[in-house]
């Protein structure tokens, strides 16, 4: 399987495409040869050449829109408070509460098999397709064919192709009903073809995982994705917590019941579990809003790897089980923007503090890279890459680790 998160965060829009721009087919011609030397591949795989036709009958030229969407992906970059406005909003908070009364007695029965709680599952839901009101109408077959012939991400997408006649040949869904997004994302929970082979379920007992029209096959699919990526049900996602003045930011990762030790203070005024190991995540800096993440909070990104879904996913769980709006406020300071982003990556991997991709993502590894920089300049460690970090960095000669 290849899994979402190493492929297509990018698929609901939140992060860079890794490739710059995909290589259009070059003629009508070539999109057909190769849809052509598909056939042999997808026959390997059980597919008849009645799928195989029925999937591609009309599908005669790549999709333009599909193309053009990889090119302008690169350059997307929205801050966390700015996407959490959009996703976790009076709207989307009181459709899922309806939502949620609604389907009680499937919400619980799926959180009984899997393990997942009832308002993580309505979140990952609400934000994926909004409770299914959006689930995206591009055929599917037709926009990984455009990906695929034109090299996007290299065969990443031929694969995808390949899973997704395989569901075909299965009956799960007809090719005229299969669509999602742009980048091959299906349903109401936009899976990719090889995530829905491997963990989507059959909930409502008609004998097909439908994650089109059924509600109780979707959101039981998240909750058997979750679970099979790690779920631990003892855990939170995480906490919005309060800093005490004198915290030491540098160690930043350890026991919850450590933490209340130092003087860490959950926002709502309720005490932490008694077990659990979490860390610290200041996406706005000192003064922004800050949070203690626990693993789950790594199982959420599994879904899709961007942080700021992740924290949108936990947020958007806990209003719905009625918790409160975040407390601290967000910063209206100036932002590093992806190139930014980029020419700080670049300065910490030269300094051997950072060992990731030059991308413009503000992700784990840049946030450990910066903490560890902080340390050695005697900054406060928050681990948020700000205008001011990165003129220090280029301004003068940083210190070695």
């Amino acid at each position: 399987m290849v899994s979402r998160r190493a492929i297509l965060a990018s698929a609901v829009g939140l992060l860079p495409a890794v490739s710059r721009a995909a290589q259009t087919p070059g003629t009508d011609g070539a999109f057909q040869a190769f849809i052509a030397a598909l056939r042999p591949d997808a026959a390997a795989r059980g597919v008849s050449a009645e799928t195989f036709d029925a999937a591609f009958r009309g599908i005669t030229t790549p999709d333009a829109s599909v193309l053009a969407r990889t090119r302008r992906q690169g350059e997307f970059v929205r801050p966390v408070w700015d996407y959490l406005v959009g996703t976790v909003s009076a709207g989307r908070i009181a459709r899922g509460r309806a939502r949620a009364v609604a389907l009680t007695q499937t919400l619980k029965a799926i959180e009984a098999r899997y393990g997942v709680p009832e308002p993580i599952v309505l979140a990952f839901w609400g934000i994926e397709s909004d409770f299914g009101a959006s689930a995206g109408g591009i055929p599917t077959i037709r926009a990984l064919a455009t990906l695929a012939a034109a090299r996007h991400r290299g065969t990443l997408f031929r694969d995808e192709l390949l899973a997704a006649l395989t569901i075909l040949q299965r009956g799960d869904i007809a090719a005229n009903r299969m669509s999602g997004s742009w980048a091959g994302a299906m349903g109401q929970v936009q899976f990719l073809p090889s995530t829905y082979l491997a963990h989507a379920v059959d909930f409502d007992g008609d004998g097909r995982r439908d994650i089109w029209l059924s509600d109780a096959d979707s959101i039981a699919s998240i909750a058997s994705y979750l679970k099979d990526l790690g779920w631990d049900p003892a855990l939170s996602w995480g906490y919005e917590v309060r800093l005490p003045g004198d915290f030491d930011l540098a160690r930043y990762s350890g026991d919850l019941a450590e933490f209340a030790e130092r003087g860490l203070r959950r926002a709502d005024g309720k005490p932490f579990p008694a077990r659990g190991r979490a860390s610290l995540f200041l996406p706005g800096g000192l003064g922004a809003p800050a949070f203690l993440i626990t693993d789950n909070f790594e199982v959420i990104r599994g879904y899709n790897t961007s942080d700021s879904y992740a924290l949108a996913v936990g947020h958007l769980a806990d209003r719905l089980g009625g918790g409160p709006s975040l407390a601290a406020p967000w910063p209206t300071a100036a932002r590093l923007d992806g190139s930014g982003l980029r020419a700080l990556q670049t300065g910490l991997a030269a300094a051997g503090f950072y060992d990731g991709p030059t991308d413009g993502r503000a992700g784990p590894k840049l946030r450990d890279a910066v903490r560890r920089y902080q340390v050695s300049a005697g900054l406060p460690a928050d681990g948020y890459a700000t205008p001011a970090l990165l003129a220090q960095i280029e301004g003068r000669s940083m210190p070695r680790r």
